[in-house]
């Protein structure tokens, strides 16, 4: 995945990581608080253009980037996706018993389990791993 392999330089994370604290970054910050050249700079935001982490507006001779919210969104929909549903573990043991009433509330998101011990029913405490 061309996202991942983007994100996997620490020169590259470091832009990622400032741009998602402002809503428009100037490339001259960039050179101020990255300890590399512009033509590195250059390269490094390139990539992340390429890759749709980001998006670039020339205005004269500046550069300003942008982050692409909707690029990190499907990226962390896919990751959350290979994850397994979380298990309920009772007296340090996986606990498989079925739900009271035999039906499940809709998760919150796709890929995680909400039963009625997790949804607010009166219980022992119970904890969830993977």
């Amino acid at each position: 995945m061309d996202i991942l392999r983007a994100l996997s330089d620490p020169v590259r994370w470091s832009i990622i990581r400032q741009l998602g604290e402002v809503d428009e970054l100037a490339c001259s910050v960039l050179e101020h608080t990255l300890n590399v050249s512009k033509p590195t700079i250059s390269y490094h935001t390139k990539i992340l253009v390429q890759a749709g982490l980001m998006t670039v507006r020339k205005e004269g001779r500046n550069f300003f980037y942008t982050l692409n919210p909707a690029t990190l969104r499907a990226l962390i929909d896919e990751v959350w996706a290979l994850a397994p549903s979380p298990v309920p573990v009772l007296d340090g043991h996986r606990d498989f018993r079925p739900v009271a009433g035999g039906r499940r509330r809709k998760a919150a998101h796709p890929n995680m389990r909400v039963d009625s011990i997790a949804a607010g029913a009166e219980h022992d405490p119970v904890v969830m791993t993977w």
